[in-house]
C-alpha cells in the first residue's frame, strides 16, 4: 500500500515502496516508458485474435461491448464496455501474455488534507462483509502466488492492482479485492490503527503519556522529511489552488487527526460505488469468467448514482505568481551552504488531449533530457547547482498537465540568477529550435520501448492510462503510439516551427506561471515537533476524564484486537500442490570471441539484442576501490574518442537502448566467506544497430576521455544529491548494508559500492576544489577492468541473429587493447570456478572459462552496532545475522522461516502494534537473514521485538497452514516471470544454473515445521551467531548513553 504524490516525477518510486526504482526518459503520464512485452507465440486461437471477435452492442454478464480496436504494435485487442445498470466503466486487453493483471480505480476528489483516501486505501483492506478477518489484503499475500498486489493512493483517485500466472488465483484475488472495496468491514479500531489515534505511549499505563499514532500518520510524517517529496506537494498545492490538488490526498500529518471515523465511512459511501469506477485486466484469461464474477459478486447489488467527483478545470491565471516555503536542513548535501531550490512550472492543457499531451511530453524530453538538451546546458553545465529540481518536465498525472524546470543544490544568491536562465532558455528554443537528430533520437527511443518485453506489462499499462482515463479521456486512444508518432512526423513536415511555436504558447506567453523557491530552516524539524505538540495539548486539553478512560480502554481493547490469531479460514487460497514442482530450463550455449568466453541465450525478443560484459576487479588496487561506483556512473558520460559527451549522448541514443556501467559484487553460492567482484557493462539495441552499439563500447572502452574536469563536477554534484535525497525512501536497505557489514567479507566492500559509506565518500568528493586527482585515478581503474583476460560475455538475442551478433562481439574483443602482461603480485585467494555448470567436478583451474571469485581464509565475522544520527522523525533498523550460503540444504527453511515470521508475528508486532509503515525479515541471498523496519516510529523497541520473533520461530509457535502460506509466498517471488532479455542471466553472474535453482526448489518444497525449528534454533539465537545491528533515526538518547553503540 502507498501514497503517490502526483507532481514527483518519478512515480515508480511508489509502486514498492520497499525498493528503490530507476528512473525512465519521460515524466508521467510515461506515454514510451511502459512499453514492453510481445507476446512470445502465436496461434489460431491467442487471447488477441479471440477477442477481435467481439461486436459493439453485444451483452455479456450485464455488460455492453462499446468498441473492439486492434493495437497491433503492442500485440494487443483492446475491448470496452459499460455496466448497464451502474454505468461502470470497463477496459479489458487481450494479450498473449499469462501474468493477468486485474485493477479497479476510483476517483477520489478529497477536499482537505486528512488524508481521507489514503487512509480509506489502508482501511478497506482490513476485512470484509464475505472476509471479516483482520488485514485479509496481507494475509493474501501468503495464500496466493501472485507476481504483484498492492494499492496506491494518487492525487486525485485510488487503484488497487494485482496480478498473477495463474487463473484459479486470479478468481481467488479478484473475489477478495471486489469484496474489500465494494463491502468493507471498516472498523473503528481499523482506522485507528491505519489511521491514527490518541494512545498512551505505554497502552498498558494509564499514568503514561498520550501521543499520536497510526500506521498513516507515521507513514506521511516520514514521507514528508524526503524534500523532493515536500517540494513535488507544495508545488502541486500552489500550481493548481481552486480544488482537489490543493490539499494532500495522502494526508498532511497535523491534518490527520482532524479525520473522524464517521468522515471516513461517508467518503466512502460517495465515491466507492461502481458509477465511480473503472475496471480493468489484462492478460490471456478469457473476459467472460471476469465480467460474470465482478457481476456476481459485486456490481448486481447496486444501482446507477451520479457521482459528483469531477474535477473542474482550474481557473487560469493572468498573471505569473511566486511563492516561497521551508524544509529541514540536509545534513549530507554536497555543499551545506547550497540547499535552494527554485523551479518555474507552467500549466498547460488538458489531459484528455492524448496527441497534444503526447506531443508536449516528447517536446519536454527534448527541452530537458540528456547533455544536449537546452536547458541541461544552460541550467546544469552553469554549476550553480546539483541537480534539476525534483519535479522537472512534463507532468501528466493529473487533470492538467504541467511543465516545470528548475534546480536544487543552489545558493540563495543564484535564486533570481537560475530564473532569468530559465526565461531566456526558452526564448533560445523559440529562436532555434531543435536539431533533427535530436528529435530522431527521441523517436528511436519509442521504437526501442514499443520492442522491449517487461514482465510487469499490465501493470506499467493499468498506470499510464489511468490519468485519461480518470477524467473521461479515451484509454485506447492514449495506446496508438504509432498513429501518434506518424501524425507527429505529419506536424513536423508541415510546419518546421511547430515545436517553437508550442514552447511559445505554452511557456513565454503563458501568464499561468508558478515561481516556487524553498530554502533550509535550520530549526524546521524542531517546529514541526513542536506543532505536532500543540496539536497533541490541543486534543488532549478538549479531553474529559471519561473520555481519557475511554483511550485507555480503547488502547487495550486494540492491542487484544492485534494479539488475538485470527482465523482466516474464510480467505481464499491456492494449495502447495497447485505449485509447479519443476522448471522450465533455459537452454544457453557457451561460446568464445577469442580468448572471452561468450554465453548465447537463444530467446523471443522482439528484434531487439541484450549485450553483457562482466569484468573483474580482482587486479585493482584496494585503494581505488571506493571510487569504482563514481566510474561506472561517469564512464560512458565523458565522450571518447573524437566524440565529446554531448555527441557520445547523441550516439548512445540514436543507436541503443541505453549503456550502463555498474558496480557488482556477487556472494559465491555455496561458501559464505567467498564472492566475485567486477562492473557490469550492459546494453541493448535494434538489430539493425548492433554493429553500431559494439563500436560504441569500443570506443568507450579504448579512448574514454578523462581530461574534462568541469564535466565531471557536474556529474559528481549530481550523484552526491541523488545520494542524498535517496535516503528517506531506502533507509531500511541502508540498515541492512550496514547491519551486515562485518558479517561476510563481501560486507565491507557492499558498504563501500552502495552503503552510507558511498553517501559519505560522494559527500567528501563533492566538496573538493579540484577533481583532476580523482580524474587521474580513472585511466588505472580502466587499465585493471577492461582487459580481456578478466572479461567475460553475454548475448541474448533472436536464434536467426545469433551468429551476426556472435561476429559483432568477436569485433568488439579484438579491438580492446591486451594489456602487457606485467610482474604483479598474483593474488594467492583467487578461486576459480567454471562458468559452465555441466563441466562440473571435471573442471580444474586454467583448464576452461571460469569465473575468478575472492576467498578470505583470515576472515572472522564480529558483531557491530552503528546508529546514523539523521534529521528524520522516523527511524530505519535492521539486524543481520550471519547464516548459511544458497545452496545449503538450511537455506530453503530459513527463506521460509524469514516470511513466516513476517506474516505470522514481526507484521503484527511492528506495524500493527508499532505504527511503522514497514517491517519483516528476509533472507538474503548472501547468506545474511535480514530483521528490518521502515519509517518507523521506534527503535529499541523493534531491535526486541525481533528478538521476541526469534523466541517465537524457537518455540514453533505456528501450524503447518502458516507453512505452506509462507511456501506460496516464496514461491510467488521464486516464480515471478523473467523477461527473455534476463534468461540464462542468474548462470551468468551469479554461477546458479537451472539444474541448481531445480534443487533448492525440491528444498523449499520439503521443508517442515521440524526443520524450521531447528534452524531457528542453530543460526538465530543469541550466540548461535555473528550478528550486526544498524539504525538510521532521530537523536536517541538510550543509545548515545550506551558504550557498545557506534555512533555517526
Amino acid at each position: 500500500m502507498s501514497y503517490r504524490p502526483s507532481s514527483v516525477s518519478n512515480w515508480y518510486r511508489y509502486v514498492s515502496t520497499m525498493f528503490r526504482q530507476t528512473t525512465g526518459l519521460l515524466k508521467q503520464p510515461r506515454y514510451l516508458s511502459f512499453l514492453g512485452q510481445k507476446p512470445w507465440r502465436f496461434n489460431s486461437s491467442s487471447a488477441k485474435e479471440r477477442a477481435l471477435l467481439y461486436k459493439a452492442g453485444e451483452k455479456i454478464h450485464g455488460f455492453t461491448v462499446n468498441q473492439v480496436t486492434d493495437v497491433p504494435d503492442l500485440f494487443l485487442t483492446a475491448v470496452k464496455l459499460t455496466h448497464d445498470n451502474t454505468g461502470a466503466r470497463y477496459l479489458h486487453v487481450a494479450r498473449d501474455d499469462s501474468n493477468n493483471l486485474f485493477s479497479v480505480q476510483f476517483r477520489t476528489t478529497p477536499m482537505d488534507s486528512t488524508g481521507v483516501p489514503h487512509i480509506l486505501e489502508h482501511t478497506v483492506l482490513c476485512g470484509s462483509e464475505k472476509f471479516p478477518c483482520r488485514d485479509p489484503f496481507f494475509k493474501m499475500l501468503n495464500r496466493s502466488l501472485s507476481t504483484f498486489m498492492n494499492a496506491f493512493t494518487a492525487s486525485d483517485y485510488t487503484m488497487y492492482p494485482f496480478s498473477t500466472q495463474n487463473g484459479k488465483d486470479f478468481q481467488n484475488l479478484l473475489s477478495v479485492y471486489l469484496d474489500a472495496v465494494f463491502f468493507p468491514c471498516l472498523r473503528e479500531l481499523d482506522f485507528w490503527q491505519e489511521g491514527w489515534r490518541l494512545e498512551h505511549e505505554n497502552p498498558t499505563d494509564p499514568n503514561a503519556p498520550l501521543v499520536f499514532k497510526g500506521v498513516v500518520f507515521n507513514e506521511m510524517k516520514g514521507s514528508f522529511t524526503d524534500n523532493e517529496r515536500l517540494y513535488a506537494q507544495h508545488l502541486q498545492n500552489k500550481l493548481y489552488p481552486d480544488h482537489t490538488y490543493s490539499v494532500v490526498s495522502g494526508g498532511e500529518p497535523l491534518d490527520i487527526p482532524e479525520l473522524s471515523w464517521e468522515q471516513l465511512k461517508q467518503f466512502h459511501a460517495t465515491h466507492y460505488h461502481p458509477s465511480n469506477a473503472r475496471f480493468f485486466t489484462y492478460g490471456n484469461l478469457p473476459l467472460e469468467q471476469h465480467l460474470k464474477q465482478i457481476q456476481e459478486e459485486a456490481l448486481s447489488r447496486f444501482q446507477r448514482t451520479e457521482p459528483q467527483t469531477a474535477v473542474p478545470p482550474q481557473t487560469h491565471w493572468s498573471n505569473p505568481r511566486e511563492h516561497h516555503v521551508t524544509c529541514g536542513p540536509d545534513s549530507l548535501a554536497p555543499d551545506p551552504s547550497k540547499q535552494n531550490t527554485v523551479c518555474v512550472s507552467y500549466l498547460l492543457g488538458d489531459i484528455t488531449d492524448t496527441f497534444e499531451a503526447f506531443t508536449l511530453n516528447l517536446l519536454s524530453s527534448l527541452m530537458v533530457t540528456g547533455p544536449n538538451s537546452p536547458f541541461y546546458k544552460a541550467l546544469i553545465e552553469a554549476k550553480i547547482g546539483t541537480d534539476f529540481s525534483s519535479v522537472v518536465g512534463f507532468d501528466g498525472s493529473i487533470k492538467e498537465a504541467s511543465f516545470s524546470v528548475g534546480m536544487q543544490g543552489i545558493a540563495e544568491k543564484d535564486i533570481e540568477t537560475v530564473k532569468e536562465i530559465i526565461f531566456r532558455t526558452v526564448n533560445e528554443v523559440i529562436a532555434n529550435g531543435f536539431e533533427e537528430e535530436r528529435i530522431e533520437a527521441l523517436l528511436h527511443k519509442i521504437e526501442i520501448q514499443m520492442k522491449h518485453q517487461s514482465t510487469s506489462f499490465g501493470l506499467s499499462l493499468a498506470s499510464y492510462i489511468a490519468t485519461c482515463w480518470n477524467h473521461d479521456g479515451d484509454p485506447v486512444e492514449v495506446l496508438k503510439i504509432s498513429d501518434k508518432v506518424t501524425r507527429f512526423r505529419q506536424c513536423l513536415q508541415d510546419n518546421p516551427h511547430f515545436l517553437q511555436e508550442k514552447v511559445k504558447l505554452y511557456f513565454k506567453d503563458n501568464p499561468h506561471r508558478l515561481t516556487l523557491s524553498m530554502s533550509p530552516d535550520e530549526s524546521y524539524f524542531e517546529k514541526q515537533a513542536k506543532a505536532e505538540d500543540e496539536k497533541l495539548k490541543q486534543k488532549v486539553s478538549a479531553l474529559s476524564e471519561e473520555d481519557k478512560k475511554l483511550i485507555y480502554e480503547k488502547g487495550l481493547h486494540l492491542m487484544a484486537a492485534q494479539s488475538t490469531t485470527q482465523d482466516a479460514s474464510c480467505l481464499p487460497a491456492l494449495k502447495v500442490s497447485d505449485i509447479q514442482p519443476t522448471i522450465p530450463f533455459t537452454p544457453v550455449e557457451m561460446g568464445n570471441a577469442g580468448d572471452v568466453p561468450v554465453q548465447y541465450c537463444a530467446q523471443p525478443t522482439n528484434g531487439m539484442v541484450y549485450f553483457r560484459a562482466m569484468c573483474s576487479l580482482n587486479t585493482l588496487p584496494e585503494e581505488l576501490k571506493i571510487y569504482v561506483p563514481l566510474f561506472c556512473n561517469v564512464i560512458t558520460k565523458l565522450g571518447c574518442g573524437v566524440m565529446d559527451y554531448r555527441q557520445q549522448s547523441q550516439q548512445i541514443e540514436l543507436k541503443t537502448g541505453g549503456m550502463s556501467v555498474s558496480p557488482q559484487i556477487i556472494p559465491d553460492a555455496t561458501d559464505l566467506d567467498v564472492y566475485e567482484q567486477g562492473v557490469l557493462l550492459s546494453s541493448s539495441s535494434l538489430e539493425r544497430n548492433v554493429p553500431d552499439m559494439m563500436r560504441l563500447w569500443s570506443e568507450i572502452i579504448n579512448t574514454a576521455c578523462f581530461d574534462d574536469e568541469e564535466r565531471l563536477r557536474v556529474l559528481v554534484m549530481m550523484s552526491a544529491q541523488e545520494l542524498a535525497n535517496g535516503i528517506p525512501d531506502s533507509g531500511h536497505t541502508y540498515a541492512m548494508i550496514r547491519a551486515a557489514r562485518n558479517l561476510t567479507p563481501a560486507g565491507d566492500l557492499q558498504e563501500t559500492f552502495d552503503g552510507m559509506d558511498q553517501v559519505n565518500i560522494m559527500k567528501r568528493i563533492a566538496e573538493m576544489s579540484n577533481l583532476t586527482p580523482i580524474l587521474r585515478k580513472f585511466p588505472r581503474i580502466k587499465k585493471h577492468l577492461f582487459n580481456p583476460e578478466n572479461m567475460r560475455c553475454a548475448v541474448n538475442a533472436t536464434p536467426q541473429m545469433m551468429s551476426e551478433a556472435s561476429l559483432e562481439v568477436e569485433k568488439l574483443m579484438n579491438l580492446i587493447a591486451r594489456k602487457k602482461k606485467e610482474r604483479k603480485h598474483v593474488q594467492p585467494n583467487i578461486i576459480e570456478k567454471p562458468l559452465d555448470p555441466l563441466v562440473g567436478s571435471s573442471f580444474s583451474p586454467g583448464s576452461g572459462p571460469s569465473r575468478k571469485l575472492i576467498s578470505d581464509p583470515t576472515f572472522k565475522p564480529c558483531q557491530m552496532k552503528t546508529y546514523f544520527q539523521l534529521p528524520f522523525p522516523v527511524n530505519y533498523v535492521s539486524e543481520c545475522i550471519r547464516a548459511v550460503p544458497f545452496a545449503d540444504q538450511d537455506y530453503a527453511s530459513l527463506q521460509i522461516l524469514a516470511r513466516l515470521m513476517t506474516a505470522k508475528f514481526l507484521h503484527g508486532e511492528i506495524r500493527e502494534k508499532g505504527g511503522a509503515y514497514g517491517g519483516g525479515a528476509r533472507m538474503g541471498q548472501g547468506g545474511l537473514f535480514a530483521f528490518y523496519s521502515y519509517r518507523d516510529p521506534n527503535s529499541i523497541t523493534t531491535l526486541t521485538a525481533f528478538r521476541k520473533g526469534v523466541e517465537w520461530a524457537k518455540a514453533g509457535k505456528f501450524t503447518q497452514q502458516d507453512i505452506d502460506e509462507a511456501k506460496l509466498s516464496v514461491f510467488s517471488a521464486v516464480d515471478a516471470p523473467i523477461a527473455p532479455s534476463n534468461k540464462g542471466i542468474s548462470q551468468f553472474l551469479n554461477g546458479i544454473p537451472d539444474e541448481m535453482k531445480q534443487k533448492h526448489r525440491e528444498q523449499l518444497f520439503a521443508v517442515t515445521h521440524k526443520s524450521l525449528v531447528e534452524v531457528a534454533n542453530k543460526y538465530l539465537g543469541i550466540g548461535q551467531s555473528t550478528c550486526g545491528l544498524a539504525i538510521l533515526g532521530p537523536p536517541n538518547e538510550s543509545i548515545n548513553k550506551n558504550p557498545s553503540w557506534v555512533v555517526r
